[in-house]
């Protein structure tokens, strides 16, 4: 009996009886984790919200602060993504089909993307280190309230720092699955990997959507 259940699939593992009931384990697993997610980043968008409503002058003084952002880049930034989302579920639906060279390309070109993606936010934070935007003892701003500009640009870095480390986690992630790819470990019967990697990718890609507006968008209405 044990030596039917190891013979039955090489990514079977010993306690469960069969793939289906591994990737159900596996979906609920994920979605518990996203869920823990969802409220880790829930608390800094509730901070950030609070600060920003409770004050009028805050109000103001972030929207002033948000035009020294580049929402050219946070712009591309989010087509990135947007695109990266796509080239992960082609890499999802190529590993449902048993297609290895799709999965593989769209694996490799959702990691393009998100590299390029962090790439764009390493310049974006080399330019506010330039102009003396980094919260702290060395933070400059010649606007009114620096106090409350440094407040805004800590949540900025708070929030797009953590987003950014997701997004290396992310990567990690698809070299392994990459790797996985090239030794064929994925078929249309055991694809559950690159499922639920997607599902990691799609929520932080979603994350940044929030962050966009959150951040580079509230300046817009200052003429």
């Amino acid at each position: 009996m044990a030596e039917s259940h190891r013979t039955a699939h090489v990514a079977l593992a010993h306690h469960f009886e069969n793939l289906e009931q591994q990737r159900e384990a596996s979906a609920i697993g994920m979605w518990v984790f996203l869920i823990t997610e969802v409220m880790f980043f829930g608390g800094l968008f509730t901070g950030y919200t609070v600060y920003r409503a409770y004050d009028p002058v805050n109000a103001i003084v972030f929207a002033e602060a948000s035009r020294h952002l580049d929402i050219n880049l946070g712009a591309i930034n989010t087509v990135v993504l947007i695109c990266s989302s796509l080239t992960m579920a082609l890499a999802v639906y190529g590993s449902q089909i048993g297609n290895r060279r799709r999965t593989l390309w769209a694996l490799t070109l959702t990691m393009l993307l998100g590299a390029t993606f962090l790439v764009i936010k390493f310049f974006e934070y080399h330019h506010k280190f330039e102009q003396g935007l980094i919260p702290g003892s060395g933070f400059k701003y010649d606007g009114a309230h620096p106090d409350k500009a440094q407040l805004f640009f800590s949540f900025y870095f708070a929030m797009t720092g953590l987003h950014a480390l997701h997004m290396v986690i992310g990567l990690g992630i698809l070299s392994v699955l990459v790797v996985m790819t090239l030794r064929d470990r994925f078929s249309p019967e055991y694809h559950s990997p690159v499922e639920l990697s997607g599902l990691y990718w799609h929520f932080v890609d979603i994350v940044w959507i929030f962050l966009f507006p959150l951040l580079y968008l509230i300046g817009w209405h200052i003429g």
